[in-house]
Parts: C-alpha cells; sequence; structure tokens
C-alpha cells in the first residue's frame, strides 16, 4: 500500500505548476478567505460538519468527535471520489492540504494515495503557506526595478498599462487584483473584493512570476485599493521608485471617464449612493448640483466638475508627498482618446520605462 508524500512547505510552493492539481481539504469558508493559486475545494467537512464536530469536541469528549468526524469525512471523501474525480488517470498527481497539514488533509491524501495517484500533501498546510506568502511580500519588492506610472484621475493609466502588458512589458496591475478602481466610484458592478489574504495572495502570485533583471511598471496608487491595503515593503518600494507622468487634458479624461465607467449612466441610484460619500469632503450643496447635472445628462459637465473639484485637488495634494522622485519624472502626453494618440502614448511610456520597441529592456 502507499502511503501520501509529505513535502515541506518552501519546496512544494515552490513548484506548485507541477501538481496536477491542488485539492484544499478545509471547509469553504476557509477557502473563500484564501487558499493557495489554482486551488479546488474538495472539503472533507463542510462548514455545518466541521461546526458540530467542533460543538461534541468541546462539549461531550474528544473521542466521540473522531468517530462522528471519521464517518463524515468518510462520506465525503466517497462522493468526491465518485464524482469530481471519477475521471482522473493513474498518472494523476494532487497536492492536498488543509489548515495545518493535519487530518483533514491527511485523511483525504491517504485515501488517494491508496488508490493509487502520486499524491503529496502540503506540509504545514495553509498556515505554511500563508506565512511564506508573508516573508516574501516583505522582502521580494526591494528586489524588483519598479517603475511608477502618475497621472491624474482618467489620464488613461489604466488603459495604457493593460496595453503595455499585451506587448511584453512587465505590469502589476494592483487594481485588477484587488477588483477596484482605487476610489469612491471604483468598485464596478459585480465585482466583489478580495479578503485581505486573498488579495496579499493574489499579489505574491504576480510578484513571482516577475523577472526581477526587467523594469516592473505600476500605477501610482494609494496605501489601499478599495479596502486592501498594499503591504508596507511594497508601498515603500513604489514610493522611492523613478516615475512617469501621464498628462491629459480634462476633455480627454472626461471621455476615458465616460467610457470606462458607463454603467453610472444608466444606474443613477447606484451613482447618487456613491456620490453620497462626498458629502463630508464638499457638502449637500456641491453633492445636489453633480446630481442635478446627472440628472441633466451633462455627463461630460458632470465629470469635468468632479475631476476639477475632487480628484485633481486630492491628487496634487498626495502624489508630490508620497512619490518623492515625481518631480524628476519624463511627462507623455494623450492629447487625444483616438487609437494613433494611444498607441504612440504606449510606446512613450515603455521608451520612457526603459523598453526598446520589441519589449525588451533598452
Amino acid at each position: 500500500m502507499k502511503d501520501p508524500l509529505v513535502i515541506p512547505a518552501q519546496e512544494a510552493i515552490a513548484q506548485l505548476e507541477r501538481f496536477d492539481a491542488i485539492l484544499d481539504a478545509r471547509s469553504p469558508t476557509e477557502f473563500a478567505d484564501d487558499r493557495l493559486p489554482g486551488a479546488a475545494s474538495t472539503p472533507v467537512l463542510d462548514d455545518a460538519q466541521r461546526a458540530l464536530v467542533g460543538t461534541i469536541y468541546r462539549q461531550r469528549s474528544p473521542f466521540e468527535a473522531r468517530r462522528i468526524g471519521a464517518a463524515l469525512v468518510s462520506r465525503n471523501i466517497a462522493a468526491l471520489l465518485e464524482e469530481r474525480l471519477a475521471d482522473k488517470p493513474r498518472e494523476w498527481r494532487p497536492l492536498v492540504y488543509c489548515w495545518r497539514g493535519g487530518n483533514r488533509s491527511g485523511s483525504l491524501a491517504t485515501v488517494l494515495a491508496r488508490v493509487g495517484w502520486r499524491t503529496a500533501v502540503l506540509d504545514g498546510g495553509y498556515r505554511a503557506f500563508r506565512r511564506q506568502v508573508l516573508d516574501d511580500l516583505g522582502c521580494w519588492p526591494e528586489g524588483l526595478r519598479l517603475q511608477v506610472l502618475a497621472g491624474r484621475t482618467g489620464a488613461g493609466k489604466t488603459l495604457l498599462l493593460q496595453r503595455l502588458a499585451a506587448t511584453g512589458m512587465q505590469v502589476l496591475d494592483l487594481e485588477a487584483i484587488a477588483e477596484h478602481r482605487g476610489s469612491v466610484l471604483g468598485l464596478m458592478p459585480e465585482a466583489v473584493q478580495p479578503s485581505q489574504k486573498q488579495f496579499e495572495t493574489r499579489l505574491w502570485q504576480a510578484l513571482r512570476r516577475f523577472d526581477p533583471a526587467r523594469p516592473v511598471l505600476v500605477e501610482s496608487e494609494s496605501r489601499r485599493v478599495g479596502r486592501c491595503h498594499l503591504p508596507d515593503a511594497l508601498i515603500s518600494a513604489m514610493r522611492e521608485a523613478p516615475c512617469v507622468r501621464l498628462d491629459a487634458p480634462a476633455a480627454v479624461r472626461a471621455g476615458l471617464l465616460l467610457r470606462e465607467y458607463r454603467h453610472f449612466t444608466t444606474d443613477r441610484a447606484l451613482l447618487f449612493e456613491r456620490l453620497e460619500r462626498l458629502v463630508p469632503l464638499h457638502g449637500h450643496r456641491q453633492v445636489d448640483a453633480w446630481k442635478a447635472m446627472a440628472d441633466a445628462g451633462d455627463w461630460e459637465a458632470f465629470v469635468e466638475s468632479l475631476l476639477d473639484l475632487h480628484y485633481d485637488p486630492a491628487y496634487d495634494r498626495s502624489i508630490g508627498r508620497n512619490y518623492r522622485r515625481i518631480g524628476e519624472a519624463a511627462t507623455v502626453s494623450l492629447d487625444s482618446a483616438d487609437e494613433a494618440a494611444l498607441q504612440e502614448a504606449v510606446r512613450a511610456v515603455a521608451a520612457a520605462a526603459g523598453y526598446d520597441g520589441s519589449g525588451a529592456v533598452a
């Protein structure tokens, strides 16, 4: 009979891509909060069952809790074998983990190994992975060649970063990782921000793919993107990094913002709910004036006023205070939102960040 292979956390984490599947034996709630990249939820106890076993352990006896828990785990593993794992070939190689590499992952991994699959267990479980993530996020940013793309709201930073990534440049898109555009209007429809732990895991996954010898472009974010907080080491490295400034006239910025936030023009209730959050900063009279512009469909005036009175002053106050090298930044102008202008801006930002036209480091 075969037993699962217990792999030290650092070794397993370094070769996650070599496994055919990563199976999370924890409860669905634990999985939802955070998990290893690419993991599938294969709970040996669901949330209610886990709570039941814990209650029995505390109130009756550890022995009875283990007996009842074993019966539940056995049924759940049987269901996995009969349903989700029924088509896996003999050569299939899963990595299994739970909270700390104990009974839950051990139970599932033992059965899978006895079936004949080349099964591994993450020693220390999710807890060991989490420690590794925090350790890496504390030291990796210092070794990156960060280049900060700065510019007022609506200047096209996110759009250009997406295009630059498509050319092969290394881009750290913090707003995509956080699923938030980084402002009071920044949570997009249907989007749900990740937990702080999941945000950090996604960030770790992005950073581990970068070549430290090549520049990494990142937008000039604040310490918080929506409810997600950037690690101290990353925000410190960003604030010490050289900058490229993207500049665009207010009319161009308004047009780009209307294109990007089109949903607000059809969902006034959502827009007004977000605008109410600006009352402490601008008062009811100004917020009501913005609402009146929206009600009248005067969208260009609405956006330009919001930029002039809210976003631009906030940006101008913070950028020099937080990004000390902004005064040395090369400026790239985006005078139009047409395709030719966007392509030229992409080339100019790439050149300013140290890339030649092929995407190689200049």
